[in-house]
């Protein structure tokens, strides 16, 4: 039985239909890409101007004239009643309705309506079986946090058993969790993992000091998705490494879809099926391929609810290699609100931050993990995991080389501990910056 399958019917998606429709759309895409992109820009923006009054009130106009007059969407633009939000042939009861995680510090209710909803579902199962991962089969090794309130905890263990897959907790990373995590896959066989980069990261930390490759006791494994957080590259070789298989990036938003996804040629394939991705600068200026700016992402399929040229937050480049059919995602550099702000007025991308004091305070293994904080414009810290304490002289180098990349007067203290602090969804957030823009 395709249980997977079933799940999504027996909650109003027409999953099969919208298999159907997604083909069209890639062929569609295929022959004529400006055309099709053109029409559902359209579509969907003249649909909200007729019938979300929201909507309406944003952009205070009742016609179309070009797309780069149409304004941009904010999250702080949705921080009210979802009600208000809704398009007038909807309501909350038949409509899929959830929550924003929050990592941007904008957390907020949306809606999608059902046909949008099984298309984000065709699209994600489109995209893995890239990597011949089939959800009504293929079983899951799944690295996510999981509700810890009876009602979430057994509701999303349900949807786990429905959607094929076993979950593995991210809240505790120990070598003794890790030593049942081992065990579980020696006798059970998984096809792929999926979950939040940083505790599979530690897994395979975990596994090259046991010496171990996954697939020599897990032999059915066929790839590794990760999500949510940043993939660094030196991550996703000791990954690859251990666990004997490819490495798959993907980078999606609950409100809107899968957005990007690694495809076999090791590029990060942005949607174009369902959704519009563009780069703006600080003035909403749409930029050409190749220069970094804010992503903007327009939902082409959403009727419920209007992401319309939508600000989601992040930072990144849109590859001139790529095409309209097959974007292609060249960086994915941040949010914009995790940026390091100097005493000079210098700025730094936070996860470049962190990426400097990554690729020196893990050299020797001893460190597990770590986060850096900002406080004030010199005030930071990093708080890491490790097996010892770091030395002075380790704390002096890290110092120094920080200052060389960064500049001098800049203040670094250290603090270790026994654990992180995780999101309530178990999401590490690397960089954190408590600067008030």
């Amino acid at each position: 039985m395709r249980l997977f399958d079933f799940s999504l019917r027996f909650n109003g998606y027409q999953i099969d239909k919208a298999r159907q429709a997604l083909s069209q759309i890639q062929l569609r895409l295929s022959k004529d890409p400006e055309h099709y992109i053109e029409e559902k820009k359209r579509e969907v923006y003249l649909y909200h101007l007729m019938h979300n009054a929201f909507y309406k009130s944003l952009v205070n106009t009742d016609e179309y004239t070009n797309w780069a007059a149409v304004p941009v969407m904010t999250k702080r633009d949705l921080q009210q009643a979802l009600d208000d939000r809704l398009s007038d042939e909807y309501k909350k009861h038949s409509v899929y309705v959830n929550k924003t995680s929050g990592s941007s510090g904008d957390p907020f209710i949306f809606a999608k309506d059902k046909w949008s909803h099984a298309l984000t579902w065709a699209v994600i199962m489109d995209r893995f079986a890239w990597y011949d991962i089939d959800f009504n089969r293929s079983l899951q090794a799944r690295f996510y946090g999981i509700p810890l309130d009876k009602k979430g905890y057994y509701k999303e263990r349900l949807k786990d058993y429905f959607s094929n897959r076993f979950r593995f907790s991210v809240f505790d990373l120990s070598d003794a969790a890790f030593e049942k995590c081992l065990r579980k896959f020696s006798h059970t066989p998984f096809d792929y993992i999926n979950g939040y980069t940083s505790p599979i990261v530690q897994f395979a930390k975990f596994l090259k000091r046991k010496n171990v490759v996954l697939t020599t006791v897990c032999p059915n494994l066929k790839a590794c998705m990760v999500t949510s957080e940043m993939l660094f590259d030196d991550d996703k070789a000791l990954m690859e490494t251990q666990f004997g298989v490819p490495v798959v990036n993907e980078y999606g938003a609950s409100e809107l879809d899968l957005i990007a996804f690694q495809n076999k040629e090791d590029n990060f394939q942005l949607n174009s099926e369902t959704l519009y991705v563009e780069i703006l600068d600080e003035h909403d200026n749409i930029l050409p391929p190749g220069e970094e700016g804010r992503i903007v992402i327009t939902s082409l399929y959403n009727k419920a609810h209007p992401f319309i040229r939508y600000d989601i937050g992040d930072i990144g480049i849109i590859s001139a290699k790529g095409s309209s059919a097959k974007p292609i995602l060249e960086k994915l550099i941040g949010r914009t609100n995790d940026i390091a702000e100097l005493p000079s007025g210098k700025k730094a991308a936070g996860l470049t931050f962190y990426y400097i004091t990554k690729s020196i305070i893990e050299d020797d293994g001893n460190v597990k993990e770590f986060i850096i904080e900002q406080f004030t414009l010199k005030n930071f810290k990093v708080s890491y995991v490790s097996q010892e304490s770091l030395s002075q002289e380790r704390i002096k180098f890290i110092k120094k080389e920080m200052e060389n990349y960064l500049e001098t007067g800049i203040d670094i203290t250290f603090e270790r501990t026994d654990k992180l602090e995780r999101s309530k969804s178990g999401k590490l957030k690397q960089f954190t910056s408590y600067l008030k823009p």
